[in-house]
């Protein structure tokens, strides 16, 4: 929550001209407590729909201890769904309709899988642009996660994301490059985010759409920018919502698929043996991949033995990972609520609080003397 100017002392000024959000007394006056509606559109595969969801309603929950949040799930209709995820959707999810009738404050957009080359190839490419357009028009602002970032950077920028032939998969280091932006305020200026990905969008791509970027890797590219009015669309490349588990989990899946393919070599021998999936980078310790090392050779051995595989020894290495994100993502999270709240409308179907420039939200372009209009 924000600072008031109540009297004249010098600190306030000082503090607004660093970037931190100071309220005139007048304007306080005006803003009364009321519960903040966000949205999140769930694109995630059945797999990890439930786990996404918990994650992103952890940060959310955990972003202010006073305020009282509301968080309203949807998906797109066009993913087929299995029995048991389509049940859960049906009895806990809001339509896309249903959400344009009672209107959002924010909104949160997941990754999703993909199955072609071109994003606009996709099918959730037509019905994901309608939200995007929705949204611009009726919400305050939107966070993109993932592969929402890539689809808006397309969609919006003409900027399309480019394959790294890898997988861009682990922990890495970020540093904050623009410091005086209230979204990564109190935030270290170097944190880690976890990533999992095969595409990017690149540091010159968003520079090239007018995208201030407020962190970035050298390993990992951009992680952390923003629209050019500097709130209405939030952009994320890693996923600083996962859980400490989740890389953990993403690694034991890999070793499935090798073990399946492991298994198809040894009969047929057609083709050239597969590869054993390479650890995420900077998430086990020593102890951890020696555990590992000796596990791939116990199930290599039985598969070539066509003996019983062994256990997949997650319990052992429970203990030994650290999760060095989760903090930095749930004050980044509270920022973006905390500045939503302050100019969004006590209406929920109205983006923006009377005398709030949709195209400056937060009053970044004025103070910097830019005009600038942002795109739909």
């Amino acid at each position: 929550m924000p600072l008031v100017e109540h009297n004249k002392l010098p600190t306030f000024e000082r503090l607004r001209q660093e970037g931190y959000i100071v309220l005139k007394d007048g304007e306080a006056h005006k803003q009364e407590i009321r519960g903040l509606h966000i949205g999140l559109l769930n694109m995630m595969p059945d797999a990890a729909l439930e786990a996404t969801e918990r994650q992103f309603f952890r940060l959310i929950g955990e972003s202010n201890p006073i305020a009282q949040f509301y968080v309203h799930p949807f998906t797109l209709p066009v993913f087929k769904r299995g029995e048991k995820a389509q049940t859960h959707i049906d009895k806990h999810y809001a339509s896309f309709e249903e959400i344009q009738a009672m209107g959002l404050d924010a909104l949160i957009i997941t990754g999703a899988n993909v199955t072609r080359p071109k994003l606009s190839d996709e099918i959730f490419w037509k019905p994901l642009s309608e939200v995007f357009a929705w949204a611009h028009e009726n919400v305050t602002s939107t966070l993109c996660s993932c592969l929402a970032t890539h689809a808006s950077l397309e969609l919006h920028y003409h900027q399309p994301r480019r394959h790294l032939r890898h997988k861009r998969w682990g922990v890495f280091s970020h540093r904050v490059t623009k410091q005086s932006h209230p979204l990564v305020h109190g935030v270290n200026t170097r944190f880690d985010v976890p990533h999992s990905r095969f595409n990017q969008v690149d540091r010159e791509q968003f520079e090239s759409a007018g995208l201030p970027i407020l962190a970035e890797s050298t390993e990992a590219g951009v992680q952390m920018a923003v629209s050019p009015d500097g709130f209405r669309r939030v952009y994320f490349q890693g996923h600083p919502e996962y859980d400490s588990i989740s890389l953990l989990k993403e690694y034991k899946r890999e070793v499935g698929v090798f073990s399946f393919q492991y298994n198809q070599f040894k009969q047929d021998k057609r083709d050239a043996p597969p590869k054993f999936p390479p650890f995420p980078k900077h998430y086990f310790d020593l102890h951890s991949k020696a555990i590992f090392e000796e596990y791939r050779y116990r199930l290599c051995k039985a598969i070539d033995e066509s003996t019983e595989p062994p256990v997949f020894p997650e319990k052992l290495v429970l203990d030994h990972i650290d999760n060095s994100w989760h903090d930095t993502a749930a004050a980044i999270m509270a920022n973006w609520m905390g500045l939503t709240y302050q100019v969004t409308n006590m209406d929920r179907k109205k983006p923006f609080m009377d005398g709030i420039d949709p195209d400056d939200p937060l009053g970044l372009q004025k103070s910097a003397g830019v005009v600038n209009k942002s795109p739909p």
